[in-house]
């Protein structure tokens, strides 16, 4: 179920946090049990039939850190990884690699109807951090109970943040309503809340009205003129920051009604003033994670800068195609790892640039590769850069009101995180997020619900 249904805001959510609240209060040993099953029948009211998918992977690697803690045997930790990345590479890349197979003449074509299980990018994510850390000694041995709330935790498991086991182990151990600022997380999880669904009612839906015919026409091959393109671009560039830093805000808020923190996955990115700057602030969780489990084991700046650059161009080549099984992503991701090349070339160089010459700069790296991240194929995102520079028509005319308050509110603004650790507790705030949450109901009862951009990876 959606963050931003009404199932979740007025069955799942009370329910669970009854459920919740009673066994903290009378039956605390019971707390993480009844978390963990949630979280299990949040995952499976999507679609029951992943559940077994699910309960089977955190079963099979926790019987496999059991085996390895108790035996020593290292391979198994491969191993495991191995097998956790093929069965991704099952659901989520064989008909890519198939299609790819077919370029070599002589190769037959072969497809198979493959659903996608939701967050199987993210919980085979969870697995690697762990299973990693439990073979360098870092991590210890869990029971299944704390291992399968850890991977299945209902705020986290469908698009993260990617929490690193040692964030967020230690908080499972916790009385969270017996706190002395247990009534302070409460209302800022509330607010946190309120402030995603904003977000992705009130900015990210509305833009993506914007958004995706245009990209549907150039899917279809048709011409997009100069106006159109900038308002696809610049339109799906606060588009799938609302979307996902408000699905992340969400994430946040009701991970702290249940009395934990997860790591934020946004500061700001759109005021970074170099690419290098932009990985920082944005889908921070990943960002860690492709520099510390891919990055630095490929050989990251330590061994010279040949194997710098490849390393910075796997990575991020990498990272593209967990994005989306597609070449489009790939290319993304290709760019991204060139241009963050140059950028290691360039500091080498000692040479500078301007503080609002480089953010123009990294604006208009990042929103013109969006272009190849949003369109469904190279020929429908070259009909958006030809559209660019006015081959597709001259007209001018763009939908621009929604595009410059989110443009406001996107680079001037502070993070919704920081923002509701600023403001004091004051009955006149209160009511302010009382007052937007009705807004934001009615928009969801008016309007029909999008899915979060992040759920397909």
């Amino acid at each position: 179920m959606l963050f931003n249904s009404f199932i979740f805001l007025f069955a799942f959510l009370p329910a669970a946090l009854l459920a919740h609240g009673a066994v903290e209060r009378f039956r605390p040993a019971w707390r993480l049990p009844v978390l963990l099953g949630l979280s299990l029948f949040f995952y499976g009211y999507w679609d029951w039939r992943f559940v077994p998918l699910l309960i089977g992977s955190i079963v099979v690697n926790w019987l496999v850190a059991r085996a390895f803690v108790r035996s020593g045997l290292s391979i198994l930790i491969p191993l495991a990884i191995t097998a956790n990345l093929l069965v991704l590479a099952v659901f989520k890349y064989f008909n890519f690699f198939m299609d790819l197979a077919t370029l070599v003449p002589g190769l037959p074509t072969l497809h198979m109807e493959i659903a996608l299980p939701l967050g199987i990018s993210f919980f085979t994510f969870h697995h690697i951090m762990y299973l990693t850390d439990l073979k360098k000694g870092k991590a210890p041995l869990y029971d299944p109970v704390r291992y399968g709330l850890y991977i299945a935790f209902f705020p986290q498991v469908l698009a993260g943040p990617l929490v690193r086991w040692s964030e967020i182990m230690h908080q499972f151990e916790e009385r969270p309503y017996r706190r002395p600022d247990a009534d302070e997380r409460i209302a800022r999880g509330l607010m946190l809340l309120v402030c995603g669904l904003a977000k992705k009612t009130l900015l990210g839906d509305p833009l993506s009205e914007y958004v995706n015919p245009i990209f549907q026409a150039a899917a279809a091959g048709k011409a997009i003129a100069l106006g159109e393109a900038w308002q696809a671009m610049l339109g799906f560039t606060f588009q799938i920051y609302f979307d996902f830093s408000g699905y992340t805000d969400m994430a946040l808020g009701l991970a702290l009604l249940f009395g934990i923190v997860l790591p934020q996955n946004f500061d700001v990115p759109y005021r970074s003033v170099s690419l290098q700057d932009f990985w920082r602030r944005w889908h921070m969780t990943l960002s860690r994670f492709l520099r510390d489990y891919l990055y630095i084991a490929m050989g990251g700046n330590r061994k010279g800068l040949a194997i710098q650059l490849a390393a910075l161009f796997a990575t991020m080549t990498l990272g593209g195609l967990w994005h989306g099984a597609g070449l489009t992503f790939v290319a993304w991701g290709a760019a991204h790892g060139l241009a963050l090349g140059a950028g290691v070339l360039w500091r080498r160089a000692g040479l500078a640039l301007p503080r609002p010459a480089g953010w123009v700069l990294t604006m208009l790296f990042v929103m013109l590769t969006w272009v190849l991240f949003r369109a469904t194929s190279f020929d429908a995102a070259l009909r958006i850069y030809e559209g660019l520079i006015g081959l597709g028509g001259a007209d001018p005319s763009i939908k621009w009101r929604t595009i410059l308050v989110a443009a406001l509110v996107a680079v001037l603004g502070p993070t919704a995180w920081t923002f509701v650790h600023r403001i004091p507790p004051r009955r006149a705030i209160a009511i302010g997020f009382a007052v937007l949450l009705v807004v934001v109901l009615f928009k969801l009862g008016d309007d029909a619900n999008y899915e979060f951009i992040y759920f397909q990876f």
